[in-house]
């Protein structure tokens, strides 16, 4: 084995995907989303129209895809290892373009949450598409793709419900979603024209899976065989990724459904544009930052990550004491690098756990983590906003980031400095 790691630098063909093609799946993962980010805030004006006149189903409805994406991510990632990773994105793309047409063709409130229930099956683009790129790219190439797909989320989150509320005076947000489900057959259009990645250590990795129990914590980001002849580090362990994807989407995003009655409350007057400009601000702070943070932690992922949840931890909790727009713009600011640095590094992380393993099943996976964290979030902020009101949620999201780096310091900050 030894010498299969050597040589595998040698024998190893060049990446499938250029950067033109990395560009062109975050493109087209972009505009796959935006019926996706931003029709749902609008729910609360779609189900009066299905039946619902005081929109009591919106706050279950908003988790129903999510739910239902990850009880389908895993299936989907075997399959995509098994039958092709381009092949399960086009599928991904179309399977949100047929939910969409379902769901802005509903005339009643359970054919609504049918159509709902077949774009959480039927969709994944995110994993499909982070599978994709782990096909044919490695260390600081793949994790750099990876932190690109985050900004296309990032940057979908704050765009589609600017669009969405523009259209909303001439087509209705429950007929948007059949108009939008143009935008994810375009992105299968564009995707059918790209090549289908092949791993250079697919077939290595055929007959056995790397131990992800064991002390596999050791990992700079490093492109896979950069340096072949010193002992190279093992992947990072599933487990403590696993652990830090839920505990990252947990802590920011227990936040988002009642940030802006918080703010409402704290600054009456501000005006619901400027509320919404607070809770875009760490969002738009990634998309300014992530490249340099790229650049910095890199190669030492798991400092990021614990810089990453300290800042979360610290900006959230300042949230419960905020009375003035500009102490509100500050925390938002420190969320937006605490959130910037926390997703580039998870994604160095995954970059690197995924050496050695099938793409498709490891991204699969890491999604069924991430929404169930997204589901556990909303959870958390409906039953804490219940007892002790709007504030309460941004502390719980601040506690969970402070325990989480309390409890895995020594892991998080056992980092490789020399290359």
């Amino acid at each position: 084995m030894p010498t299969t790691v050597q040589e595998s630098p040698a024998k190893a063909a060049p990446p499938a995907l250029s950067t033109r093609h990395v560009h062109a799946v975050a493109a087209c993962y972009f505009v796959a989303s935006f019926a996706a980010l931003g029709l749902p805030p609008y729910l609360t004006r779609i189900l009066p129209e299905l039946g619902d006149s005081e929109a009591k189903w919106a706050g279950l409805l908003y988790i129903v895809p999510t739910v239902f994406g990850a009880i389908g991510a895993p299936l989907w990632g075997r399959l995509a290892d098994k039958y092709g990773r381009k092949r399960l994105l086009l599928r991904a793309q179309l399977g949100l373009a047929v939910s969409f047409l379902f769901a802005g063709w509903a005339e009643s409130l359970p054919a609504f949450t049918a159509a709902l229930v077949l774009q959480g099956i039927l969709g994944g683009t995110f994993a499909a598409s982070n599978g994709y790129l782990a096909a044919a790219l490695d260390g600081r190439q793949l994790s750099w793709a990876l932190t690109l797909m985050q900004g296309s989320a990032r940057l979908a989150l704050v765009a589609a419900p600017i669009l969405v509320g523009t259209l909303s005076p001439w087509v209705s947000p429950h007929r948007q979603y059949a108009l939008l489900a143009v935008l994810p057959l375009a992105a299968a259009v564009m995707l059918a024209a790209l090549p289908e990645p092949v791993r250079a250590d697919e077939a290595a990795a055929e007959g056995s899976e790397p131990d992800n129990t064991g002390p596999n914590d050791d990992a700079n980001g490093a492109p896979h065989g950069a340096e072949a002849p010193r002992q190279a580090p093992a992947p990072t362990s599933l487990r403590t990724l696993y652990l830090l994807e839920f505990s990252f989407v947990l802590a920011t995003v227990v936040s988002y459904p009642y940030l802006i009655d918080l703010v409402e409350k704290r600054l009456p007057g501000l005006g619901s544009a400027a509320s919404g400009v607070l809770f875009a601000l760490p969002h738009v702070c990634y998309l300014l930052l992530a490249r340099p943070v790229h650049t910095a932690v890199a190669h030492r992922p798991r400092l990021g990550a614990a810089a990453g949840f300290g800042c979360v931890a610290v900006a959230l909790a300042g949230h419960w004491g905020a009375e003035s727009p500009a102490s509100f713009v500050v925390l938002r600011l420190v969320l937006g690098a605490g959130m910037t640095l926390g997703l580039v590094s998870l994604s160095a992380l995954a970059a690197d756990a995924c050496r050695g393993r099938r793409p498709g099943r490891m991204f699969g996976s890491l999604e069924f983590i991430s929404k169930a964290g997204a589901v556990a979030a909303g959870a958390v902020a409906a039953a804490s906003n219940g007892v002790w009101g709007p504030a309460a949620p941004v502390v719980a999201g601040s506690a969970v980031a402070a325990l989480t780096v309390l409890a895995s310091t020594p892991t998080l900050l056992r980092t490789r400095w020399s290359r």
